[in-house]
């Protein structure tokens, strides 16, 4: 019997958030991408466009929609601010609301930002090593609300979809601001 070796096909760098290989897909958000996200839009459609908010890499080894297959990606999300807001990222259930989802920080300070269909919100604390277990039924948001990039990896199935429709209807029950450099989170 012979055995062959062959090489992964995905390849990670941890701690700077970066993965390479076959079929690594990527996305980029812009301020002009965010339209309706952040509580002050004036603010935002002045600020300059093409500013990157967040970025994504991911590797889907089984087709979307496949029950039994695992999706793995890591999000980095920049420092900034819009009207004081952090920046975050769009935020979304899952279309399959029985699937679930796991986040790890990499690097950074922020809040996982979760929600329920009642609307009732809460936050959990991201920081390097932290590991969040997202329950499918759960709206789930990131927030940097530190001076530097914050990058988590996650895994989540590959027929979890995505129901970002009723985040832009109804938004989530709480919005973070940075005030006075401080984290201030409203209702």
């Amino acid at each position: 019997m012979s055995h062959t070796s062959l090489p992964a096909e995905v390849i990670l760098n941890w701690p700077a958030g970066d993965m390479h290989g076959r079929k690594v897909m990527q996305s980029q958000k812009r301020l002009g991408d965010l339209k309706g996200i952040f509580a002050d839009e004036t603010a935002r459609s002045s600020a300059e466009p093409a500013t990157v908010v967040y970025q994504v890499q991911w590797w889907q080894p089984a087709e979307p929609g496949q029950e039994g297959g695992l999706f793995w990606g890591v999000t980095t999300i920049h420092p900034g601010t819009v009207g004081g807001e952090f920046y975050m990222t769009h935020g979304h259930f899952h279309a399959n609301r029985t699937r679930a989802e796991y986040y790890a920080t990499a690097q950074g300070e922020g809040l996982l930002m979760l929600m329920d269909d009642s609307r009732m919100t809460w936050t959990e604390k991201m920081s390097p090593g932290s590991l969040h277990f997202i329950d499918g039924r759960h709206a789930h948001r990131v927030i940097n609300t530190g001076k530097a990039p914050l990058i988590f990896w996650a895994c989540w199935p590959s027929d979890a979809g995505y129901d970002y429709g009723s985040i832009a209807k109804e938004g989530f029950g709480a919005r973070v601001f940075n005030r006075d450099g401080s984290i201030e989170i409203r209702s």
